[in-house]
């Protein structure tokens, strides 16, 4: 089949306009939409062997062990040997881990997307070119897969267990399970193509973050500032805000979304589960703006003077957690502190409430 000519990238107005159009017109021509059409859709379009789910299961299981033994034989003892302050030391591993995965999963995405045949980054129209129901998954794609999947599958359980309590920690799970939930779907539904756009298109921002964060950690190390961590995580700071907005903002609509919205009903007029998966979608994309509000406040600070060096906008005050923590007297007998009764736990240093 002839395919057509990459077309140019459209603007705001150009997805705007063309994506409210076909997701209107597909509103009015889907006249049985509903559970009975959604359970026919899934039977006849759904390919997610139970062994395939299983590998998974049990790859996120390894990246959870793998993480303890990391952050126990390696990351910790680094940091006892660089002599860290006790909160960035309770708080480095967990950076560090990730800054590991992401970089790998980033590194990997950039390889298939720009040294491999797939023209999915330049013509992002093409995800959906040649598409068919239970196709096979080419197997670097089905790698990059089962990184991914497995990794937020171990995310959902370590933002819980494992990771310092943030004050964006929900949103975070939220965003674990809508991720995981288009991976496997996306994936069942050989929408893999798209998949790997998405995910090259976010992963850069975490490595940036992670690679921040740590340089954060480590200008005050061994009773010493040390100004050159203190310049990368300023440096680092700057991209990682143009970044955000460059990869989740910019292009991620504008190829993502436009493909998904408009072009993916001009190569398959019937394409199965389009409303869901738009809808999962656009909820990403609004956790990216709600986190970009993050950034704009942490620039607003900077500037105007109320904060006087990079930190982490979405971390709680240590000393306020460690002060919850701390016994009191009343009487002359010892009464346990309130943040405790109410179920916070202390974890990597924090006061970490596990209410949802």
């Amino acid at each position: 089949m002839q395919r057509p000519e990459p077309e140019p990238m459209p603007g705001y107005g150009q997805l705007l306009r063309r994506g409210y159009r076909s997701l209107a017109g597909a509103a009015r021509g889907c006249a049985d939409c509903g559970w009975e059409l959604s359970r026919r859709t899934w039977a006849d379009h759904a390919h997610l062997a139970w062994g395939e789910a299983l590998l998974c299961l049990l790859c996120a299981a390894g990246w959870t062990l793998l993480r303890h033994a990391a952050a126990r034989r390696l990351f910790r003892p680094f940091g006892k040997w660089c002599n860290l302050r006790p909160k960035d030391a309770a708080k480095m591993p967990e950076s560090a881990w990730k800054l590991l995965f992401y970089t790998l999963s980033w590194s990997y995405g950039t390889y298939l997307l720009f040294f491999t045949n797939y023209p999915f980054f330049y013509d992002p129209p093409s995800v959906f070119y040649d598409w068919k129901s239970g196709m096979d998954v080419p197997t670097d794609i089905a790698i990059a897969y089962l990184l991914q999947g497995s990794f937020y599958g171990h995310s959902i359980y370590a933002t819980i267990y494992m990771d310092a309590w943030r004050k964006d920690s929900v949103v975070m799970l939220l965003h674990h399970v809508v991720t995981l939930t288009l991976i496997a779907f996306s994936y069942a539904f050989r929408y893999h193509n798209v998949g790997i756009l998405v995910l090259f298109l976010h992963d850069i921002n975490d490595v940036q973050l992670e690679f921040t964060k740590l340089n954060v950690y480590f200008k005050h190390r061994g009773g010493v500032y040390h100004r050159l961590n203190d310049i990368i995580s300023d440096i680092g700071c700057l991209t990682f805000s143009v970044s955000w907005f460059w990869f989740r903002l910019y292009w991620f609509p504008l190829k993502v979304l436009y493909a998904t919205c408009h072009s993916s009903l001009q190569s398959i007029p019937h394409i199965p589960f389009y409303f869901f998966f738009n809808a999962l979608l656009f909820t990403l994309t609004l956790m990216n703006i709600y986190w970009f509000l993050y950034i704009v406040l942490f620039v607003v600070k900077v500037l105007t003077g109320q904060m006087q060096e990079v930190n982490d906008m979405r971390e709680y005050d240590v000393d306020d957690g460690r002060k919850a923590l701390a016994p009191r007297k009343k009487e002359g007998n010892f009464q346990l502190p309130s943040a405790l009764k109410e179920g916070m736990h202390l974890k990597n240093g924090l006061v970490k409430d596990k209410r949802l």
